[in-house]
């Protein structure tokens, strides 16, 4: 996936977002965030990537996102490793 491609489905989650409202504040609630900084957030890379790492932190908000959007349930990974910052992690 390309980098700008993973940026729109990014901003695609962050609009989705926009409309549940309980995860909108929890997302909020824990970048610290408000409606100003999500907006000037859209155009920065590394805010996009913290909106798929937010994303992928739970399974179900993963498929309610992929099923809104009509998208495979990896797609969103796959755009996190698109966007500087996601790749994978390697413990060793």
């Amino acid at each position: 996936m390309q980098q700008d491609n993973a940026e729109t489905l990014a901003q695609d989650v962050v609009i989705w977002l926009s409309g549940q409202e309980d995860l909108l504040l929890v997302f909020m609630n824990s970048t610290g965030g408000d409606a100003e900084s999500i907006r000037k957030g859209m155009t920065d890379p590394h805010f996009l990537g913290a909106v798929l790492d937010f994303l992928m932190m739970d399974d179900a908000w993963v498929v309610a996102y992929c099923d809104a959007a009509g998208l495979p349930y990896d797609r969103p990974g796959r755009a996190r490793a698109a966007i500087p910052g996601g790749s994978d992690m390697h413990w060793t």
